[in-house]
């Protein structure tokens, strides 16, 4: 089980002992994926980019599985206003970011975003690191069990609109299933859930998980959702 000691003095550790059976298929893809399979935007091989980390928190919610996500603040100079995983850059006092930097990162943020206790949640896996060109970010997705889920809500305005739990059921529900058109002419999938359109980085890692888990269901991928040139 992941434990941090406030946010980042504790041991921080994988571990799947324990999942529940329903999270195998997610920890399996831990094991098999491979970077291409996630995203075509992969880190640049010159060690550019801002090392960063994000936390993809599977919890047990009233309708079964979930996922916690987060609402950006529409004031922030980077992904305003988008809904995300909680998550943000390494820290220096994060460690190694090649080792368990990102765990502490992931956990650190989440805390500090969502006000999530560190200590209810047992990290089981890391997934291989993508890029985010828009923002020039290489991100670590950090896969989570929320053991001991904890409250959360907003902690700092500045930063966060909402925090929201998303079950897997409405996510994987094709009525709630789009591709986004960007102006430049970029398409990605989105979702359409908890009054959120879940697009971009997010809804690609999200997209991925639900396919190679075999929790994706058929869905018209020709019904699609405009975006603004300023997204």
């Amino acid at each position: 089980m992941a434990r941090v000691s406030g946010t980042q003095d504790g041991p921080v550790v994988l571990s799947k002992d324990g999942l529940p059976g329903w999270l195998e298929p997610v920890a399996r893809v831990v094991d098999t994926v491979e970077p291409l399979q996630l995203s075509r935007f992969l880190p640049p091989k010159d060690g550019a980019g801002r090392q960063s980390a994000v936390l993809i928190l599977f919890g047990e919610g009233e309708r079964g599985p979930e996922l916690l996500l987060m609402e950006r603040a529409s004031s922030l100079r980077s992904h305003a206003g988008q809904p995300s995983f909680p998550g943000g850059a390494l820290d220096p006092e994060d460690g190694d970011p090649g080792t368990d930097g990102p765990l502490r990162a992931a956990l650190r943020e989440a805390e500090e975003e969502t006000g999530l206790d560190p200590g209810g949640v047992q990290l089981f896996g890391v997934l291989p690191r993508l890029y985010i060109p828009v923002s020039g970010f290489v991100v670590t997705p950090v896969l989570g069990w929320w053991r001991e889920p904890s409250p959360v809500g907003v902690v700092d305005p500045n930063e966060t609109a909402r925090v929201f739990t998303v079950p897997v059921a409405d996510l994987t529900n094709p009525d709630n299933r789009a591709t986004t058109v960007h102006p430049s002419g970029h398409r990605g999938p989105a979702f359409l859930v908890e009054s959120a359109l879940v697009w971009g980085f997010t809804a690609g890692v999200i997209d991925r998980l639900l396919h190679f888990s075999g929790w994706e269901r058929p869905w018209d991928r020709g019904k699609q959702v405009p975006l603004d040139w300023r997204s």
